[in-house]
């Protein structure tokens, strides 16, 4: 996904881009489809779609090993965006559409209705990372470590960042908005 992102960033000059990179991430139940073979560091490995036929241990391992690679994934973007430190403020914002069941209390996979899914499903990963120049400006609003953000936060914290004036905007959905 990042071939080809510099230069289309480069043909961006003077202007405010936001760029959406859509992962399939460690989506089930082929998780041994979601990394390359030389990202299969823990093994043995479930091989096939049909979790029955696994178990516990090599799902895990495949879910993983998807991890892993997401985790390089997300090194080599920053690592893109780090060499446009002196010339643009650079932000990646990473969340998870959903959390995975990997066998607790025999659910499997994700889906279920939230106000029955487990934790393991609705409890999802997310972090932000700022250039040096964009960090400055959002240093002075500390994110609660101890609040709960869902998937709501997203699109108003977005709009905040870029500033975006707007009759939608919820500043009290906005992560870095003072709260009152």
């Amino acid at each position: 996904m990042l071939v080809g992102l510099q230069s289309y960033i480069a043909k961006q000059k003077d202007k405010d881009i936001l760029i959406v990179l859509h992962q399939m991430g460690n989506h089930g139940p082929a998780y041994y489809k979601r990394y390359p073979k030389a990202f299969e560091k823990f093994t043995p490995v479930c091989k096939t779609n049909q979790l029955e036929e696994c178990s516990k241990e090599e799902i895990s391992n495949a879910y993983d090993n998807a991890i892993l690679y997401t985790d390089d994934f997300l090194t080599q973007t920053i690592a893109l965006l780090k060499k446009y430190n002196s010339s643009h403020q650079t932000a990646m914002f990473y969340m998870s559409d959903h959390g995975e069941s990997l066998g607790e209390n025999g659910i499997y996979l994700h889906g279920l209705p939230y106000f029955m899914a487990p934790s393991a499903q609705t409890h999802i990963p997310a972090f932000i990372w700022f250039n040096d120049s964009f960090s400055k400006e959002v240093q002075a609003h500390k994110i609660q470590s101890d609040a709960r953000y869902t998937q709501d936060n997203l699109f108003h914290t977005l709009l905040g960042l870029f500033n975006v004036q707007t009759k939608v905007y919820e500043p009290r959905l906005d992560i870095f908005q003072e709260k009152i």
